[in-house]
């Protein structure tokens, strides 16, 4: 028989959110009159901008004539949106990004995955606690740590807690280690991290020669001027970081799939001997042979992302969806409920009243409101006792799933 991948045995149960999905199924065919309202996973409900379907139309009108049509494009993505990416994601935040840096990709929850390709045995990871919770099943996966304890921590990484305590902002390692996921918005607390934090870090992976995987899916959805967009606006973040991002979120594109990955060509790893070694290139190897590239009509549906009219119909996009965060936060907080984010990211992240655990909390807002979030335990151990509600629904849905909060889940009532 095939010899199977022994590190996916030592995985905890299900991925978080098909577990969420089992549960909301069980509780849908044992109350078929229920009507559900899901505020759980971050998936978006609002069409796509305008201007990026007039594009993928003119796209696929182009793929129906002999002299314009497309095959294969480059695994890197088409210099037409490269440019257009460091053009106004990077060169206009002061941050020096060449085009021939960017990969672009169907999603930047494969790309986190798919690093860990070209990074070797042997590198000790850390990961924020509550974290997103495909860096730590990817590195399961990958062989990269041991089993799990009870409370649902893998040997071999370092775990460094976001706490109210700590402001979500976890302090730095007390130890070296290699490879630092960060993720700013936070996804799931909805913290920010200001230059002063991303200086520190971008220090401590200068002093100990360490990689830092910057995770910026949420950066659309920053209201506060002084908080950056990039780990590139830090002076030196070039030489050290390897940045995510993604048109999910902000343009509406998780059905579409279309993201990028920034590898300045200045940041470098250890082979076994200790020579240093290119990760640009090996990405780049990586890429042309694992990946055949995002389609062309879908990227110059990401192209127009980038027009004036497309970056006005994102940013009344981002607006809506923070509007909906508005409401949320309120509501919740006029209830008695401690809350955190919602200000600079789509996530509203909740205290479960009393010693309630937050699958508990889980299972009492779908029995008494019918509305589903996500558990915070589920995104690591110091998110056991939290719940995060997603922003990412239709108006009418968010209104109403407040209103039967209000009448059913006041925390005072729990």
């Amino acid at each position: 028989m095939a010899r199977i991948n022994d590190h996916y045995l030592k995985l905890k149960a299900g991925y978080l959110f098909p577990e969420i999905a089992r549960r909301v199924n069980a509780f849908a065919q044992a109350h078929p009159e229920a009507k559900l309202i899901k505020l759980g996973i971050g998936d978006v409900t609002e069409p796509l901008p305008a201007a990026v379907i007039e594009a993928m139309h003119k796209a696929i009108d182009e793929m129906a004539k002999r002299d314009t049509f497309r095959g294969y494009g480059p695994e890197q993505g088409h210099a037409f949106l490269r440019e257009k990416i460091v053009g106004h994601d990077y060169h206009a935040h002061g941050c020096e990004i060449a085009a021939d840096e960017v990969f672009v990709s169907d999603g930047s929850k494969c790309d986190t995955a798919n690093i860990l390709d070209v990074l070797g045995p042997g590198n000790v990871v850390a990961v924020v606690d509550p974290v997103y919770p495909v860096y730590v099943d990817t590195n399961v996966m990958a062989g990269h740590t041991g089993p799990a304890n009870d409370r649902g921590e893998y040997t071999g990484l370092v775990y460094l807690p976001a706490t109210a305590e700590n402001g979500f902002s976890p302090e730095l390692p007390s130890q070296k280690v290699d490879v630092i996921y960060l993720c700013y918005p936070n996804n799931p607390t909805g913290a920010v991290a200001t230059k002063e934090t991303l200086a520190k870090w971008v220090g401590y992976a200068k002093a100990n020669d360490a990689l830092i995987l910057f995770d910026a899916a949420y950066e659309a959805f920053i209201t506060d001027t002084v908080i950056p967009h990039s780990i590139y606006e830090i002076d030196g973040a070039r030489d050290v970081a390897i940045e995510f991002r993604s048109f999910s979120k902000n343009a509406g594109f998780t059905g579409t799939r279309c993201a990028f990955t920034v590898v300045p060509r200045s940041v470098a790893g250890t082979d076994a001997q200790g020579n240093r070694v290119d990760v640009h290139r090996l990405w780049s190897r990586r890429q042309t042979t694992k990946f055949n590239g995002v389609s062309y009509v879908v990227q110059r549906g990401a192209e127009a992302v980038y027009s004036d009219a497309g970056q006005q119909q994102v940013r009344e996009l981002v607006e809506f969806y923070m509007a909906n965060a508005k409401i949320i936060r309120e509501t919740l907080t006029s209830l008695g409920y401690e809350i955190y984010g919602g200000v600079n990211g789509p996530y509203i992240w909740l205290k479960t009243p009393g010693a309630m655990t937050s699958w508990a909390f889980f299972d009492k807002l779908l029995a008494d409101a019918h509305v589903v979030g996500t558990p915070g335990s589920g995104f690591g151990a110091a998110g056991e006792g939290y719940f995060r509600i997603s922003a990412f629904n239709s108006r009418a849905n968010v209104q109403e799933a407040m209103l039967r909060i209000r009448e059913k889940m006041g925390a005072e009532r729990l």
